[in-house]
Formats: C-alpha cells, sequence, structure tokens
C-alpha cells in the first residue's frame, strides 16, 4: 500500500522501493531477533517432527484456544498426542469476529485482529489451510480506498493518493525515511532479510540491541536531525506510517518499532473475507489428511467431549516428575507430562492460582514486567456504503469528493475505517479505532454513549453528513483493557524490556532449565518479538510445539530442522545482566 508516511528507504528509489525486485525474495516476517525461517520449516514434506510410537495419545494440556493455541493442538495432534484444550471464553481469542443483533449474518465487526500483512507468510500456511479468502483491508491511502480525510486541529486534508496532501506531509514521510536510514540501517537491514542472510541480519541487530534497547520510540525521533523539527514529530504522532497515528507507542521501546517496519508488517494488508475467527474455528473442525495415530478424519473437537474445549483454568501446579497439574472450573484436575500456556500471560498473575515452581524466577519476572496496550473500538451497521455518494457543496453544486472517507483526526474517534460488502449492501463503519489513553477515555462510557460522542466528533469533521439516519442495528464495542481474560490488547515493550522479552521466547528451550522447570511451555503473541501480529502466534506455537516434541523424545527429520535444532546459531542477542 502507499501508506500515510510510506517506510521505503529513499525517495529516489521511486515508487515500489519496498517490492521484491525481479529474482528477489519477498519481505517477510523473518527475525530480525530469531531468524528461523518458519513458513519454510511448515512448508518441507517431510513435516515439522514426530514423537516416539510409545508417546502416541499422550495427553497434553493446551491453555488458551486463541490462535496460538489451537495451531499447537492442530500440531501435536498430527503427530499423534492428545491435546486436551482449554478455554475460559470463545475459540478465537483475540481473532473475535461479532454480529450485530438483528442484522444480515454478513455484516461483521472484526473486534480484535482484523488486517494482516502478506509477509506473515507462517500465518498464511493457516490460512490457506483453512481455505479462506482475504481481501484488500481499506487502510489509509491504500490503493483499495476510495479516499482519505486527515483532520488535524480542525483542518481537513482531502487525498485519494499521497500527492494529494499539503507538502509538510511530504517533508515528514522524508524525515521518518532518513532517520530510519540513519539510525537503524533500514535498507540494509530490509535486504538483509528478503534475502535471509542469517549472519547479517544478526550483526546489524546485534550492535541495534545493545545501543537501542534503553531508548524510546520518541526519543529516537528526538536523536535525529531529521526530525529537529516538533511540529513534524507532532503530524508523524498524529498520522503515523502504514495504518495511521503511532504517538501512542511514542514511550515503548524503539526495538518494537524496528521489527515492524523492517518486516513489512504494517504495509499491504488484507482482511479476511467473513472475519478472522473462522481461522481459529476452522482449525478445531479440521481433519489433517496426514495424521499419525489417529483415525483418518480426526479433528480437535473430535478429540473433546461434546466438540467443545474444556473450561477456564483456575490452578497450576506442579507434581513429581516434572509434571503439571491443571484443576478447571468445574473442579476436574489431570496431570500432563507437557503443558503448553497460550494465554496472555498476566492470567499466571491473576485469574491462575499458579505454583511459584511453575516456572524460574527469572521468567516470573519477565511476566510481572510484562507491559500491555489498551485498545478499543466502535462499530455500527449502516444500509449501505452511502460514503461513495458525491459530496456536495452548501450551494448544491457536486465537489467530485466521497461524502466521508477513512478518516484519520486527532479528535477522539482517532482512526474510522468504512468496510464494504458491495453496492448497496448493508455496510459496517467501524467509527472508533484507539489506542493507550485514547482508548481509557471510553472505558467509563456504555455503548451507545461511546456512540453519541462519535458521531459528535465526526460530524465536526463532516458537518453535512448525517450518519444517524443510515444507522440499522445498536453499535457493537470492545476496551481489551476491561476484557476479564485479557486485560489488556496486547504487549509493548518499554525501555530496557529486551532481557525479559528473551527469556519468554527463548523458554521453549528448556534443557537449559533445572529439572522440576521443564514441561510446561509459554506461547502466544505477547511471548513472541511481534505482540500484536497474529505472525508471532503462530511462530511461538510452532516453538511450544518443537519444545514438547522433544521434551517427550521426539525429533525434527534431518533434512528440516525446527527452532530448537538451530537454536544455537541464530540465538537471540544475549545482553549482560551486570
Amino acid at each position: 500500500m502507499t501508506s500515510m508516511v510510506p517506510t521505503a528507504v529513499h525517495e529516489e528509489e521511486g515508487p515500489g522501493a519496498r517490492a521484491a525486485g525481479d529474482g528477489e525474495r519477498p519481505l517477510t516476517m523473518f527475525g530480525p531477533d530469531f531468524p528461523f525461517a518458519y513458513d519454510d520449516f511448515l512448508a518441507h514434506p517431510a513435516g515439522i517432527g514426530a514423537v516416539p510410537a510409545a508417546a502416541h495419545g499422550t495427553e497434553v494440556a493446551v491453555v488458551g484456544g486463541g490462535l496460538s493455541g489451537l495451531v499447537t493442538a492442530y500440531e501435536l495432534m498430527k503427530m499423534g498426542l492428545k491435546p486436551v484444550v482449554y478455554e475460559a471464553d470463545q475459540l478465537g481469542g483475540r481473532l473475535r469476529t461479532a454480529s450485530f443483533e438483528g442484522c444480515d449474518p454478513e455484516l461483521t465487526a472484526e473486534l480484535g485482529a482484523m488486517r494482516f500483512p502478506p509477509s506473515s507468510t507462517a500465518f498464511r500456511h493457516y490460512v490457506d489451510l483453512a481455505e479462506l479468502e482475504t481481501e484488500p483491508f481499506p487502510n489509509p491511502l491504500a490503493p483499495d480506498t476510495p479516499s482519505t480525510v486527515v483532520d488535524l486541529k480542525g483542518r481537513s486534508h482531502y487525498a485519494r493518493t499521497l500527492d494529494d496532501l499539503p507538502e509538510v506531509y511530504h517533508d515528514v514521510m522524508r524525515a521518518w525515511q532518513t532517520c530510519l536510514e540513519e539510525g537503524a540501517d533500514f535498507s540494509a537491514m530490509q535486504r538483509a532479510i528478503r534475502a535471509r542472510d542469517v549472519p547479517r541480519v544478526r550483526e546489524i541487530w546485534s550492535g541495534l540491541v545493545e545501543r537501542l534497547d534503553n531508548q524510546t520510540f520518541y526519543g529516537f525521533l528526538c536523536d535525529s536531525p531529521a526530525f529537529a523539527s516538533f511540529r513534524h514529530r507532532e503530524i508523524f504522532g498524529q498520522v503515523g506510517f502504514g495504518t495511521g497515528g503511532w504517538d501512542t507507542d511514542f514511550p515503548h521501546s524503539i526495538l518494537e518499532i524496528l521489527r515492524v517496519v523492517y518486516t513489512g508488517a504494517d504495509d499491504d494488508h488484507r482482511g479476511i473475507v467473513g472475519g478472522s475467527q473462522q481461522l481459529p474455528l476452522r482449525l478445531w473442525e479440521r481433519r489433517p489428511g496426514k495424521l499419525t495415530y489417529w483415525p483418518h478424519g480426526t479433528s480437535l473437537a473430535d478429540l473433546h467431549p461434546e466438540g467443545r474445549p474444556r473450561g477456564a483454568v483456575t490452578r497450576l501446579h506442579r507434581t513429581a516428575g516434572d509434571r503439571v497439574t491443571v484443576t478447571d472450573a468445574s473442579g476436574a484436575v489431570r496431570t500432563y507430562r507437557a503443558a503448553v500456556f497460550t494465554a496472555q500471560s498476566w492470567m499466571l498473575l491473576s485469574k491462575i492460582d499458579c505454583d511459584d515452581a511453575l516456572l524460574p524466577i527469572d521468567h516470573w519476572t519477565a511476566v510481572e514486567r510484562t507491559h500491555y496496550m489498551e485498545s478499543s473500538k466502535l462499530f455500527v451497521p449502516v444500509d449501505r456504503p452511502f460514503w461513495r455518494d458525491e459530496a456536495v457543496a452548501d450551494d448544491g453544486t457536486p465537489t467530485g469528493r466521497d461524502t466521508m472517507s477513512m478518516t484519520l483526526t486527532d479528535r477522539m474517534t482517532r482512526g474510522t475505517y468504512l468496510l464494504e460488502n458491495g453496492p448497496d449492501r448493508p455496510a459496517v463503519m467501524c467509527l472508533s479505532y484507539t489506542w493507550c489513553d485514547d482508548s481509557l477515555k471510553w472505558l467509563p462510557l456504555k455503548p451507545n454513549e461511546r456512540l453519541e460522542v462519535m458521531l459528535k466528533s465526526l460530524r465536526e469533521i463532516y458537518p453535512r453528513v448525517d450518519i444517524r439516519k443510515h444507522v440499522i442495528g445498536d453499535p457493537v464495542t470492545v476496551s481489551w483493557e476491561n476484557e476479564p481474560y485479557f486485560m489488556g490488547a496486547f504487549k509493548a515493550n518499554l525501555p530496557g524490556h529486551y532481557r525479559y522479552q528473551r527469556r519468554l521466547f527463548t523458554h521453549f528451550m528448556q534443557d537449559r532449565l533445572p529439572e522440576g522447570r521443564r514441561g510446561l511451555f509459554l506461547a502466544g503473541d505477547d511471548v513472541s518479538w511481534t505482540a500484536g501480529w497474529a505472525e508471532g502466534a503462530v511462530q511461538t506455537a510452532l516453538n511450544a510445539v518443537w519444545g514438547v516434541m522433544h521434551h517427550l523424545g521426539g525429533a525434527t527429520d534431518p533434512g528440516n530442522p525446527g527452532p530448537g535444532d538451530v537454536y544455537d546459531r541464530i540465538a537471540p542477542v544475549e545482553l549482560p545482566d551486570d
């Protein structure tokens, strides 16, 4: 896509600088912290590993029925193990697709993840496996977005392409490109990622981690002469790059941001037709073609009584021989040789009664230090995509502009997205998508109170547009910080948190752990280096699958080594604790 402030590195490289050239591999989420080719690992005909026949049918607890949990369970089942999935709420986790009561069931609201980059290639493996259709997502100034309005400080700018915006936005774009190139070896890192040049990726990233672990995103901008202007930093924070404003990320570690821009995670997004929750639901029901031990045609649903996961986990504790004992909300107690925890890590501190022996003390510290971002959305169904109507001036003459546009603003709504199902068909408006402090402002308000504030805010931008007359149902909203099994949208590391993140990500390498601390594996996007991206959920699931397989005496095919087999060659940078 042509983002609001693109991540292309040099203006002279021209349009398409971020696209793969002739014979060049596409940009993927390959590293930079752990440059393992998960997509190649999944695609290899030898499969991703096997356990000894004596282990077939062994139960493995999988706590959490989100994407990471179901990828874990699906792959363990294929190996001949028996995953036992525990889920406190509904399958899908933050892949949550809601409907509107009394409306066409085709109208949906993506309360969690709603857009995915093509660089998420391991995630795409499962999307293709589930035979799901994708379509371009209407991000600001994306080719399939009819128009975009940037409204800052009471002034609105209408644009169909980046060229339609005032020169100051181009100045900000160039400042960001220069900042990345001079401060983070941007083009060199992207070339290395495209080529999957592991030594070069590690060489560049090691130096950046050592230099930038204590730096905020905002501090990184301020240190660049290209961003000497406060006005430029303010515009950049409110408008941002890719999907919109990133000022809510300004307090976070710049390493978090570099992981996103290096790997194209904020570019060329696509949505899943019919909703993202279909992916975990289809994995739950899917019957793999190649299956060890279990009868042909077995699914995860078949391995669970009445086709449902077990309920919420209320207690986790250790028993003899590195066993993990799980108590669920019904009071049932089961003990496992291995367990995978994929729910948000704060659950281990609050909702679940945990034995201190579950994790080494340094890992408990890392869990406690995990920092989550807040996020809220509000959707309403409308009768048709009225925003495509031609706007008229005060005197009634046509303006040649759309009545409404995808909108970025510093007002309360922040981001407004227009989601269509075809001409003259009912459609959906995401009236507001906010983060952190902006999300907390909505928290005390009921859905209809939120709706009123949002309509007022948008009326100030589009004074002649009566949105209310097009609304055909009640609003649907979410505040992830108020969801009892999440307590936040996703993790975002603060400066100095790299060491904590490394402990959580590398937890699947349990030969390094003392006896009595093995057998429980951490997974999920908040354990990954790319929290908030479904790719991280998939990658850490595959790490945990390798860990369980290894723990139970299994191994990968020599022609397709797994993440643990090559760990010593690509291990994340280790910073000293002194």
